[in-house]
Formats: structure tokens, C-alpha cells, sequence
């Protein structure tokens, strides 16, 4: 007779199936996929929203291009991803499905919170049906228009949405996140906020384990007229090369701090 215990057995071969616990664990290993992917982050100034991403180079035969995890869903709103790549991709259209139906039916653009909502829906959709496997992916989106200013979302494998000033996913999440929180974001731009996250990115990549990187950014904000577009080529040079500049100064630091034990 087949034992079924707490770490999942015989209770994850679906995801309509419930653990004694109440845990359903197929959304877990979801949010664990997410967990070891390159890590993304969001941070919503005052004047926009910036993205950037941490994509490994699994092969020097690719082509360095962003197009795998940021993505334009409408004009006006920013999705950037985390997880399984042809998870998020997924996402991705069905949030451009949902913005052509929206403008189709009242003749304007999708506010990013009613695009959360229906997002937040498809994702939960596959945590409740036996034909399909929860979503691999979380995604960051973000808008800004005059009326409202800046907006933020996060949502995550399970269906769960929130609104965020600023947010983290993938391996490097959590040192991310603490960054995150020194940032007097609300009174910062996004040109400002484009060389925090350059920064950021560079501080919790983990060379050990993945030697090789390419960074990319986006943003949307009063600087592109409220459309999604990738950060300028004069902007993200500077603010890498701030970003390289920061991590040696820091491997400095500790190299001073190690003699001096």
C-alpha cells in the first residue's frame, strides 16, 4: 500500500488533489520554478515604473535579445517574467488577447489593474483542473498614465495579484527585496531608479553559480509618453557601468574586511 506523507507523496500528481495539510503542492513546485529562474525585479518611482531582469547565458550560440521574459502585452503596460520562458510567454499572450478584447468592446486601453484581474483568473484557472498543470511563471506589471501616475502588480503561480511600490522574483528574491526596501522610491524618477536596479541586479547575481549574465530593462513612465519601451542604450550603459563600478567597490570592502581578521 502506497504511504502518503507530508512532503508530498501520492498528494501531487495533480493539482486538484489536497494534501491533509491543506496544501496543494503542484502550485508549490510552480513557485519553485519561479524561485530558481534568473532574477527579476520592479520598482514604481514617481514618475513610472522600471523592470529588470537577470537572464543567464546557457550558451554563448545565442543571440542576446530580451524578447524571452519582457514583454509589451498592450502599448501601455510592461510585463516582465519569472519562471518557466515559454510559461511566461504564454502569459503573455493571453494578456494581449485580453487587451485587444478590452479595446474592441470600450474603445480604450486596459488599465493594468483590470488586466491583473483577468490574469489572476487564467492562473488560477490551471490550479483547479485536472487537464492542465498550475502556471510555471509569476509576472510583474506596470503602467503609467497621467490620470493615475505609476501602477505595480505581481502575480504569482497560484493566481494570487498585489500591488507593489516595489517587488522581486526568482533566486535572488530575497537580498533583492532588502535592497528594495532602502529605496526612498516614491520620490525617486525613473532615471534614478534605472541605475538602482542595474545595481541591484549586479549585487544579488550569484557568481558561483552562474558565472555569465546579460542585464535588460524596460520601463514605462512620463520619460516614454506612457508607453512600455526599453531602457536607452546611453541610459543602461551608464547605469551598468555604475552597477560593475558598485559590486567592485563592494569585493573591495571584503577583501579589506578579510585581511583585517
Amino acid at each position: 500500500e502506497r504511504t502518503m506523507s507530508s512532503i508530498g507523496t501520492g498528494y501531487d500528481l495533480d493539482s486538484t488533489t489536497w494534501s491533509p495539510a491543506g496544501r496543494v503542492f503542484q502550485i508549490e513546485y510552480a513557485g519553485k520554478a519561479v524561485d530558481t529562474s534568473g532574477t527579476a525585479i520592479a520598482l514604481r518611482g514617481k514618475d513610472g515604473v522600471v523592470f529588470a531582469v537577470e537572464y543567464g547565458v546557457t550558451s554563448r550560440l545565442h543571440e542576446k535579445e530580451p524578447y524571452h521574459r519582457i514583454f509589451n502585452v498592450d502599448k501601455h503596460v510592461g510585463m516582465v517574467t519569472a519562471g518557466l520562458i515559454a510559461d511566461g510567454r504564454m502569459v503573455a499572450n493571453e494578456g494581449r488577447t485580453e487587451a485587444h478584447k478590452y479595446k474592441s468592446l470600450y474603445s480604450a486601453p486596459i488599465p493594468v489593474k483590470v488586466l491583473t484581474e483577468r490574469l489572476s483568473g487564467f492562473f488560477h484557472k490551471y490550479c483547479v483542473t485536472y487537464m492542465g498543470r498550475p502556471v510555471g511563471a509569476s509576472v510583474l506589471l506596470g503602467e503609467w498614465n497621467e490620470a493615475e501616475g505609476p501602477q505595480l502588480y505581481m502575480i504569482d503561480p497560484s493566481g494570487t495579484s498585489w500591488g507593489y511600490y516595489g517587488c522581486a522574483v526568482g533566486k535572488g528574491k530575497q537580498n533583492a527585496r532588502s535592497e528594495i526596501e532602502k529605496l526612498n522610491m516614491s520620490e525617486m524618477s525613473c532615471k534614478d531608479l534605472v541605475k538602482e536596479a542595474a545595481r541591484i541586479i549586479y549585487a544579488v547575481h550569484d557568481e558561483a553559480k552562474d558565472k555569465n549574465f546579460h542585464l535588460f530593462m524596460s520601463w514605462v513612465g512620463a520619460d516614454t509618453g506612457g508607453k512600455h519601451q526599453m531602457v536607452p542604450d546611453e541610459l543602461f550603459d551608464e547605469a551598468e557601468k555604475l552597477a560593475k563600478a558598485a559590486l567592485e567597490d563592494d569585493d573591495d570592502d571584503d577583501d579589506e574586511d578579510d585581511m583585517a581578521q
